[in-house]
């Protein structure tokens, strides 16, 4: 079946926005507190996993991208709920399934198929993980049938307890396909319980106990429909179940035990509307004595518009160009520069009096033509934190690697670098921070005996001074040992003495093949890192 339109023209900007959202979703991971994690940075990965899965799905050619996104968001949501308590095995293992994302999206990008081993292993961590809560004592009363409204769980939130108690949320669309419907109607199913739905047409009204937000339900809805056709609040349940129409479309079921043995499927949209089962009539909830404060707290109108507006002045503030096409205008910008400088030199010969207007238009062709040429270059101007960015799991897996404890700090990240110049000092800040972590700061057991902080840190900076940008990487490690940097310069016969100062005798940690560590690791050791550094830095 085809629907007229060639979806591949989409791959190339899927494929930029899954790199972000999982360079994202890596940050998140790394600034989570085991012991208090942050809601919102939660449900920041819930969403990135979700955009992913949900832009795969609808491509329908990415099905490992699918499946491995399906069973991250699955275990994300238990997380996000409260469900299930973080772990560091469980961010490593979070972090590692990223890294399978990413060789999956780099696969499809390069029209290859993902490496079939890693993406079976992966999901049967994720299954495995996702089973300690299935089998889990709680999880099987929250799997047994009905018999009486499901009582809400207590989550942190910053609506009034009295509302999640006596109403369930609300959510209406309107505007919208019979596609579109269903598919909210699935997603739905995953936020929480379904209590009751109308369906008529072109809107969708779904009662849900959920312990999720009504600014995550609109967030979730909002990758299927625009958001000014979606409103969400607390309200209470219809007296009659039986309002729901009877052409609704039947609810899919969803649950754990499917969430674990099976992965997304490409066409649950079509099976779900080919099933014959229809909801389940849920008995209303009890309404409290506060109900009709609680609606009037949870709706407010003014709030909700100020929020769709940022969205959409933040959706709208941005544009993705190939750096192909930026570099074409930087060249039409140089060529129309010259010829700027053309028309002025050849002016200069002209009479102002008789050229009076001729010369005045030159020279504002003149401004403008400089101002043009700065904001075209400011476009290739990228943030160091794009580079910065990527340390912290550095820091973290190197660490944890040696036994050390690192605390990663980074100052200057608005700081902005041409982007060549961004992509080539990557590699020589790598072998820096790298050498800082094997070298610099010491053990845990060495700093405490000595006076210091278990805790070493690492501290990254960037700063204008003058016409340059200073990149800084420094540490408060031990330092360099000047016996030990001379020891080894006069066993491998490098030109110097014992009164060498030590400017001179720093240079040395420079030159190819040299290096004071004692064995060589996986970090380093063989005596190329620096060498390596100097010789990027001065090729800019």
């Amino acid at each position: 079946m085809s629907s007229g339109v060639d979806l591949s023209q989409f791959f190339d900007t899927f494929f930029d926005e899954a790199d972000e959202l999982l360079a994202d979703m890596e940050t998140i991971l790394l600034e989570l507190d085991l012991d208090d994690p942050d809601v919102d940075k939660l449900n920041g990965i819930f969403r990135a996993a979700h955009s992913i899965k949900g832009g795969a799905g609808t491509f329908g050619c990415f099905g490992h991208l699918a499946d491995t996104t399906h069973l991250l968001e699955n275990i994300l949501d238990l997380v996000r709920n409260g469900e299930m308590a973080l772990r560091t095995d469980m961010i490593d293992l979070f972090l590692e399934t990223k890294d399978v994302l990413s060789d999956q999206v780099a696969a499809y990008r390069e029209g290859l198929e993902p490496d079939e081993e890693a993406y079976q292993r992966i999901c049967e961590q994720l299954k495995t993980l996702a089973s300690e809560h299935h089998n889990a004592p709680s999880a099987a009363a929250t799997h047994a049938p009905k018999e009486s409204a499901p009582k809400p769980e207590t989550v942190q939130s910053d609506k009034e307890p009295s509302a999640s108690d006596a109403l369930p949320l609300c959510l209406r669309i309107v505007r919208s396909n019979a596609k579109d419907i269903q598919a909210l109607r699935d997603e739905m199913a995953l936020m929480g319980d379904v209590l009751q739905e109308n369906y008529t047409n072109t809107e969708l009204t779904v009662w849900l106990h959920t312990t999720a937000s009504p600014d995550d339900i609109e967030a979730v809805c909002c990758f299927v429909v625009n958001d000014d056709q979606i409103s969400v609040q607390y309200e209470a349940l219809p007296r009659s179940a039986d309002s729901a129409s009877d052409n609704a479309p039947p609810m899919a079921d969803t649950g754990l035990d499917a969430a674990i043995d099976e992965p997304v499927k490409q066409n649950d949209t079509e099976a779900a509307q080919g099933s014959d089962s229809t909801p389940a009539q849920q008995p209303e909830p009890v309404l409290s004595k506060n109900a009709g404060d609680a609606k009037a707290e949870s709706d407010k109108p003014a709030a909700k518009a100020q929020r769709k507006a940022s969205s959409s002045r933040s959706e709208s503030s941005s544009i993705r160009v190939g750096v192909e096409r930026v570099d074409q205008i930087i060249n039409l910008v140089g060529e129309l520069v010259i010829t700027q400088a053309m028309l002025v030199q050849t002016a200069s010969t002209l009479d102002p009096v008789v050229h009076d207007r001729l010369l005045n238009g030159i020279e504002q062709l003149e401004r403008n033509a400089r101002d043009l040429q700065e904001s075209v270059m400011s476009i290739r101007m990228m943030p160091m934190d794009y580079v910065f960015s990527r340390f912290p799991r550095v820091v973290r897996e190197n660490a944890a690697r040696l036994g050390k404890q690192i605390r990663l700090v980074t100052k200057g990240q608005s700081t902005e670098l041409d982007k060549s110049l961004i992509e080539r000092i990557i590699d020589p800040l790598t072998h820096l921070v790298r050498n800082s972590i094997d070298h610099g700061i010491e053990l845990p057991e060495k700093r405490q005996a000595v006076g210091k902080d278990p805790e070493g840190t690492l501290t990254l900076s960037a700063q204008h001074q003058g016409g340059h940008i200073v990149l800084e990487i420094s540490d408060d490690g031990g330092g360099l040992n000047r016996e030990k940097i001379l020891k080894k310069a006069l066993a491998q016969n490098l030109t110097t003495n014992e009164n060498i100062p030590d400017e001179e005798l720093w240079q040395l940690l420079f030159a190819p093949g040299f290096s004071t560590a004692e064995q060589v690791t996986d970090i380093s050791g063989r005596g190329v890192g620096m060498d390596v550094v100097r010789r990027n830095i001065q090729s800019m």
